[in-house]
């Protein structure tokens, strides 16, 4: 469920919008828990108060009191950094300043339904995106985004402190980048990978069996593991097993 939060001075644009979102969530199966705010000193007090703060806030600029640019910049200054703001006005001039406290989007009046449908359908995917845990490379010509569990393994072209080329393996195909392979190791030790050779990280859900010196992984590549790091990788794994059966 997505928590969303209307600012309007207007109740008739307050409705409309929260329509369009009962609208969409019939035809999505997206569930939005909507609270209306009549201004912005509501909803910057709602954040003051340490009320539960929401995922998406859609703001009125031209409101009396403060604007919602003000709004927006109040609550960010409370370090809330999380919300996505779609902002809703009838003067594109207040784009610019808009981008100041992280707009997601900047949408003119009237409002379209099937516009502002598209642009909450892509809020919500980012939050889904961000459940699923996943990291972002960047290739020489675009930024890639992986998803933790479709990672099979990191392997560098040289050693673990120098930047170099890294190879990312998933279930699907190969990405490279570039990086310093001890960076990624520090930061994903917590999330199922683990370090096997000075130039090797693997994804634990990946892999079929040891043997040898050797781990097979769930796409058949066969890896090895560093002398130093064999009982290590055995220990980790078991441990790793009993943890999935429980």
């Amino acid at each position: 469920m997505y928590r969303v939060a209307i600012c309007d001075d207007e109740e008739k644009q307050r409705e409309l919008v929260k329509s369009i979102l009962i609208t969409l969530s019939i035809k999505t199966n997206i569930d939005f828990e909507i609270e209306l705010f009549g201004s912005g000193e509501q909803l910057v007090s709602h954040y003051e108060h340490y009320e539960t703060p929401f995922h998406i806030l859609i703001l009125d600029i031209e409101m009396g009191g403060i604007n919602g640019i003000q709004t927006a910049r109040k609550i960010r200054e409370l370090n809330n950094l999380d919300e996505q703001i779609i902002f809703l006005t009838s003067y594109p001039e207040y784009m610019v300043e808009s981008f100041d406290v992280m707009t997601f989007q900047y949408l003119i009046k009237p409002i379209a339904p099937s516009i502002l449908e598209e642009k909450m359908i892509k809020i919500c995917q980012y939050f889904q995106a961000l459940d699923k845990k996943f990291m972002v490379i960047k290739s020489t010509y675009e930024e890639i985004v992986l998803k933790y569990d479709d990672l099979i393994s990191i392997q560098a072209a040289k050693s673990l402190t120098i930047k170099s080329k890294l190879h990312f393996t998933t279930t699907n195909q190969t990405y490279e980048s570039k990086g310093i392979i001890s960076d990624y190791a520090l930061a994903l030790k917590d999330c199922n990978f683990l370090q096997i050779h000075r130039s090797i990280i693997i994804n634990l859900l990946h892999v079929k069996k040891f043997s040898s010196g050797v781990v097979l992984m769930s796409n058949g590549l066969e890896l090895p593991i560093g002398r130093s790091k064999i009982n290590e990788v055995k220990d980790t794994y078991t441990k790793f097993m009993i943890m999935k059966v429980d």
